[in-house]
């Protein structure tokens, strides 16, 4: 079918063509969001995620609306909290920012940190991107098993795979991250460390589910948050015997070996009332969690644990004001692991 085509192009007709290829390749539009030279655009592993709104809510604050692949082509929310000089949409002097991923806890949502804590004051973070994810009210920062479907709701695939290449791509993010979180966001900020090596310096846990397979009260507990919102527990890590190996792999406590490298910083209260609540108020929650996180402390140092920090501050309960104050008290060492002074 390629008979009439010469097999040697004269200098004039090789000219030409070489001109119209590169006027092609000059005036052909860019899709946005697509996706970086040898970046794939779809599938599993691959980012696909798109911004599809972008909304100024507050001094350095933007909210970006990204439609997802790994979350069943849904729209979820991503707040940032941007530094001084922050101006992705400049080509020619495009800066890459350090960051720091804040996660929420269980039953918040990506605007937690900014409407419970005094994070968009604090005066330290003003030369660092901040991203605060949304996570699902019970998403626990994983792909669930889906009864061995997997698919919608892929959460770790979204922050670590979709968001983290769009934010680096068109939003400033660098690539020097560290990670922090509260509970359910505690678990998630020692999880992502662990299950991805290299992609966190280091990582904070204010009262984290630190080893959610410590006894059957953990158990119990983690399955009743699983359960929430009417949802099948099942779905997100499967059974806890049947599927003991993918409860362990979403287990801060049997991934110690893989943060035993990076700094690390615990911190809970006891559950009895603290110098942050009101008279009477207790909680069993922090108490099995402050159970949790010394079993990971312990097992850390066992592993040979090289920059662990544990503030086990006794009296307190499962509350913001212990949070922001554990923010505040875990700054110096996630800078530091940045380069950035406090």
């Amino acid at each position: 079918m390629f008979a009439n085509v010469p097999t040697v192009l004269t200098p004039l007709r090789a000219g030409l063509l070489l001109v119209l290829a590169v006027l092609l390749a000059v005036l052909a539009p860019t899709a946005p969001g697509a996706a970086a030279a040898g970046e794939p655009e779809t599938g599993a592993g691959r980012t696909g995620a798109e911004v599809v709104a972008v909304t100024r809510v507050a001094d350095r604050q933007v909210d970006l609306s990204v439609r997802s692949p790994a979350l069943g082509g849904r729209t979820v929310d991503v707040r940032l909290l941007t530094p001084d000089g922050w101006n992705p949409h400049d080509r020619r002097h495009r800066q890459h920012w350090p960051t720091l991923w804040l996660l929420h806890g269980c039953c918040g949502d990506y605007t937690s940190w900014t409407s419970m804590t005094d994070v968009a004051e604090t005066d330290s973070l003003r030369d660092v991107l901040v991203v605060m994810p949304e996570a699902g009210w019970n998403g626990w920062y994983s792909d669930w098993w889906n009864h061995g479907q997997g698919g919608d709701p892929a959460w770790e695939t979204f922050h670590t795979k979709e968001l983290r290449r769009l934010l680096e791509r068109d939003w400033g993010a660098g690539s020097n991250r560290v990670v922090a979180g509260l509970s359910m966001g505690g678990q998630g900020a020692l999880l992502y460390a662990a299950r991805h090596p290299g992609m966190f310096k280091a990582t904070a846990a204010f009262s984290g589910s630190a080893h959610p397979l410590l006894n059957e009260e953990s158990i119990d507990r983690i399955m009743g948050f699983f359960a929430g919102q009417d949802n099948d527990p099942l779905r997100v890590w499967g059974d806890p015997v049947a599927q003991r190996r993918i409860w362990q792999a979403h287990d801060p406590f049997h991934l110690a070996e893989r943060l035993r490298s990076i700094p690390v910083y615990l911190s809970c209260g006891d559950g009895t009332t603290g110098p942050l609540d009101p008279p009477g108020a207790t909680s069993a929650l922090e108490a099995d969690f402050n159970r949790q996180n010394h079993a990971l402390a312990a097992e850390l140092k066992r592993v040979g644990a090289r920059h662990l920090t544990t503030n086990f501050y006794g009296p307190g309960t499962h509350g913001w004001a212990y949070w922001e104050r554990e923010l505040h008290a875990s700054l110096p060492m996630l800078l530091g692991a940045l380069g950035v002074d406090d």
